[in-house]
């Protein structure tokens, strides 16, 4: 290995490294009221990542890693969540125990992966409006398409039509709808978002007929949605499922 890899490589372990003790450290609320004391008013920021370098033993000056600052705290932590949901699923499909239905799979996998927000829940509605700014978008919407594709391939969705990237990108919708019910719901163990949740995948699977046009073999439409997953993946360096 060049010196020049190999300082890449240390560079980008230490960065990540302590982006995991960051994000737990100076976001998490641990399912309280009551906000941690290192979260208090910090979130989702610079901030954050100079304390979380300070706290294993960096400058806080180290926070110039993160180009685009809590953006990147976000990139991370959707990036790691996607990679326990994989592990996740991977699972669930060796498992012969439960028999799950497509439906009951997706459902159950979008359920798990909203669950890891929980603990961040009282910063998460600042994590929504990072991902949304123009330098974030790029990385938001490569995790969230890779996000609903290996959900769907593990549900056994492996067709290649026009179908089975509506049924994607309508995933997406119902992935990002109910983030956003989850942050204000306050019903006990956010019942009320799993009945939207359910709710709306029911919902969805009752209108893929009257939404999807009967001719699927639109070749032009089938090769540009492909061709955006294939980008996604590639941005994350992820194309090797």
């Amino acid at each position: 290995m060049s010196l020049v890899c190999l300082c890449a490589t240390v560079r980008y372990n230490i960065k990540y490294t302590y982006a995991a003790l960051t994000i737990y450290r100076h976001n998490a609320t641990q399912n309280t009221s009551e906000p941690t004391q290192t979260n208090e008013n910090t979130g989702w920021s610079k901030e954050s990542i100079a304390a979380g370098a300070q706290d294993v033993g960096y400058p806080s000056i180290t926070h110039g890693m993160f180009a685009r600052g809590g953006g990147d705290l976000v990139h991370y932590f959707q990036q790691t969540a996607n990679q326990r949901l994989v592990q996740y699923m991977k699972a669930k499909v060796e498992d012969r125990s439960k028999n799950y239905s497509p439906g009951e799979f997706v459902e159950e996998a979008v359920k798990h992966r909203l669950e890891m927000v929980i603990p961040y829940i009282s910063r998460w509605p600042q994590a929504i409006a990072l991902m949304s700014l123009p330098p974030n978008v790029q990385n938001t919407l490569a995790t969230q398409l890779t996000l609903v594709d290996d959900i769907c391939y593990y549900a056994g969705d492996r067709s290649v039509d026009f179908s089975w990237y509506a049924r994607r990108l309508a995933l997406v919708a119902i992935y990002k709808a109910t983030e956003l019910y989850m942050v204000q719901d306050k019903s006990v163990d956010y019942l009320e978002s799993w009945k939207f949740l359910n709710n709306r995948l029911t919902e969805a699977i009752q209108l893929q007929n009257v939404l999807l046009p009967t001719h699927t073999d639109n070749k032009f439409s089938t090769d540009t949605l492909l061709s955006t997953f294939i980008t996604a993946r590639n941005i994350l360096g992820m194309n090797n499922r």
